[in-house]
């Protein structure tokens, strides 16, 4: 049976797969068929493990990141992290000014700047894999940077939204600094790692799916379509209007940035565990996000199938 292969084939699908198959376990079994195991390596790896996992991905992704000879790979990787969460901040905190604690639509700032400025880091690496070049797929190295509460944190911070240390935002970026630093400093350490920027994607996806439940799309309801929706188009297009300014190939690439990242759905318990004040927002965020992921998965690679099919026409004409 050619199962990986099958699931290669899907954008994304190391991510998303995994993602969804988690979700509908836990759904189905109300959460309970966990409880059975608890304690034991089947809980660490299929339910507990996303965390650890997650950061060992990110790790090995800033080994990849190559600053004497990939040049390129880190302007792309700078330019499309810059626009993602740059995006997602502005509009978070724009809404929040606007409409307050009450939200845009019942989406609060936290939801907002959760989906918004986090990306499908997997999935993006599919589609530039399939429609751009090598130094597009290696950007997602840098764009790996947002994956997680850090820029979440950083923005609710610097706004006066939440109270988060500087110790947690340290915490979060540590992994990545050190991974760049030995992988620079030795060539060895980048090889070993470089399994381990593809081969954890689904070890930290099921579990991340493990805490989630589909049926909180019904709780979610229309707020949380609008939320990936927006993400896909707010800055799946902005990445791909930038790149067509700064004349980059391939711009429909940039477009792979219109996701919301599966690991988005635990920022607002992560962001609440820092500033308990936030609690009264997390649960609700939470569920819209989970909205957004499965939205995003499906909208975003079909608008960069729609982006490319665009620009290859505008090349054969040239």
């Amino acid at each position: 049976m050619k199962i990986l292969q099958t699931i290669k084939k899907i954008p994304g699908g190391l991510m998303i797969v995994p993602l969804l198959l988690g979700a509908i376990i836990n759904t189905i079994s109300g959460g309970k068929i966990w409880g059975m195991f608890d304690g034991t390596f089947t809980t660490y790896l299929w339910k507990d493990g996303a965390m650890p996992i997650l950061a060992a991905f990110i790790f090995c992704n800033a080994t990849s990141i190559n600053f004497k000879s990939a040049g390129v790979t880190i302007y792309k990787g700078v330019v499309i992290t810059a626009v993602k969460v740059g995006l997602g901040i502005l509009v978070g905190l724009l809404c929040g000014k606007i409409f307050g604690d009450k939200g845009f639509l019942g989406l609060s700032t936290l939801a907002i700047v959760a989906a918004i400025a986090n990306s499908n880091g997997g999935l993006y690496a599919a589609l530039a894999g399939e429609y751009g070049d090598a130094t597009d797929v290696g950007a997602v190295s840098i764009l790996s940077i947002n994956d997680g509460p850090f820029f979440t944190m950083v923005a609710l911070g610097a706004a006066g939204i939440a109270k988060i240390p500087v110790t947690m935002l340290l915490g979060c970026i540590i992994p990545v600094i050190l991974g760049c630093i030995l992988g620079n400093l030795d060539d060895d350490i980048r090889k070993f790692c470089e399994p381990g920027a593809s081969m954890l994607i689904p070890f930290f996806a099921f579990p991340l799916g493990a805490g989630l439940n589909i049926m909180n799309l019904l709780k979610a309801g229309a707020p949380g379509i609008i939320l990936g929706v927006a993400s896909t188009l707010i800055t799946g297009l902005g990445g791909y209007l930038v790149y067509k300014l700064l004349r980059m190939d391939h711009p429909e690439v940039a477009a792979g940035i219109g996701t919301t990242a599966g690991n988005a759905a635990a920022t607002p318990a992560a962001v609440a565990a820092v500033d308990g004040s936030l609690l009264v927002v997390a649960e609700a965020a939470t569920a819209q996000i989970t909205a957004a992921i499965i939205v995003t998965a499906i909208l975003c690679p079909l608008m960069v199938s729609w982006l490319h099919k665009v620009e290859e026409k505008k090349r054969v004409k040239a």
